[in-house]
């Protein structure tokens, strides 16, 4: 059954970024599932020949690395866990290489920590290859470098949810698909016979408090939550996401069809520029500042930006160019911005008129603590 609202998104959508899930590329031993990887190639082989530029972003190597080496339970210590990675990499790649080649078309690999999206330089060297690649007519494939991206660094995505999504943001995709082994977003636990697909939310907020019901198992790391958490960000920047089974056959050749299939999150705003992508979702804060209710409404409100008499509080170690947290004074982040002065020195003039700059520091290069152009709400 086709849907209007559907068929026009997926007309619209010129780039897609498909998303595919541990659960749906392997068994339940652990082993890649062949079968499947090949009738998805052929899916995205399809798309790229109705015109549409599609990127892959897929998990699995931890799971194919855990079939190849004969393991039931996924390693808990980190080295080892990168080194499944490593191993289960490889044979991933193999395959999408020989089933892209069954249809002529040419792969790329491209591993990604989130310390390449972080800097701005190496967003754009990431953007800027990708596209190329797109330009050329071969299909990227994106995982996370486990190899690696350690947590205690901070340089991990968490999930490939959260990765899909920055890979959408950054190549200004117009639809994210996200194939998970389950038909979408549910009601109630998936299990229970009076259990039903939401075929469509607005409102993320609310399903996310009411709707999440995760079932996690020893081979991924992504959950339903994980799945809202990529919607909020896709939706945020103005852009629309779907859910649905990888398991089911032509699931991608339905959704572009506009057939009611899976789950379906509405963009809730005008599309976000690609600076603006940038600072909301990829740049890591590096600490916060906390204004007081007049400066929180005149960021918000009124497009302003921050002066040092506004701000009540100051947390991190930042430096002049570091993305920081604007937090209202009960913690609650109202946007991100770069401010122009390092953490010591916002101490220092936090709650002075900006006339009084001159005279604490000794020097007043900026105005604004953070200019209204270097805020994403």
């Amino acid at each position: 059954m086709t849907d209007l609202v559907r068929q026009e998104i997926a007309a619209a959508a010129k780039r897609i970024v498909v998303k595919v899930g541990t659960r749906v590329l392997t068994g339940d031993d652990g082993q890649l599932n062949l079968n499947r990887i090949h009738h998805l190639a052929l899916q995205l082989h399809q798309i790229g020949v109705a015109g549409k530029d599609v990127i892959l972003v897929s998990s699995g190597a931890v799971g194919a690395g855990m079939g190849k080496l004969g393991l039931t339970n996924r390693p808990s210590d980190l080295s080892r866990l990168q080194a499944v990675a490593a191993v289960g990499q490889t044979a991933l790649m193999k395959e999408y290489e020989q089933v892209f080649s069954d249809h002529d078309r040419t792969a790329a690999q491209v591993l990604l920590t989130a310390k390449d999206l972080d800097d701005r330089a190496g967003y754009l060297n990431v953007r800027n290859t990708l596209l190329s690649l797109l330009d050329i007519g071969i299909i990227p494939i994106v995982n996370e470098n486990d190899t690696v991206s350690v947590d205690e660094l901070k340089t991990t995505f968490g999930d490939n949810d959260r990765l899909a999504a920055l890979v959408s943001n950054l190549v200004g995709a117009d639809l994210l698909i996200i194939l998970s082994n389950v038909d979408g977003l549910f009601d109630g636990p998936p299990d229970e016979e009076s259990t039903r697909r939401i075929p469509l939310v607005k409102d993320i907020a609310s399903a996310s408090g009411e709707f999440v019901h995760d079932q996690h198992n020893q081979l991924s790391r992504g959950g339903m939550a994980s799945k809202l958490d990529a919607a909020t960000v896709i939706t945020n920047a103005g852009e629309n996401m779907i859910i649905a089974n990888g398991k089911v056959d032509n699931v991608l050749i339905d959704i572009l069809a506009g057939n009611d299939v899976g789950t379906l999150f509405m963009a809730k705003s005008e599309t976000m520029s690609s600076w603006k992508r940038w600072l909301r979702f990829s740049a890591q804060p590096r600490g916060s500042i906390a204004l007081d209710q007049g400066a929180c409404e005149a960021v918000s409100k009124q497009g302003g930006s921050i002066l040092s008499i506004g701000i009540t509080a100051v947390d991190g170690e930042f430096t002049k160019g570091d993305a920081v947290l604007i937090i209202d004074m009960d913690g609650n982040e109202i946007a991100r911005g770069l401010t122009n002065y390092d953490a010591s020195e916002v101490q220092q003039i936090k709650g002075l008129s900006s006339d009084r700059i001159l005279e604490t520091l000794g020097y007043r290069p900026y105005e604004e603590v953070v200019h209204r152009d270097n805020i994403a709400m």
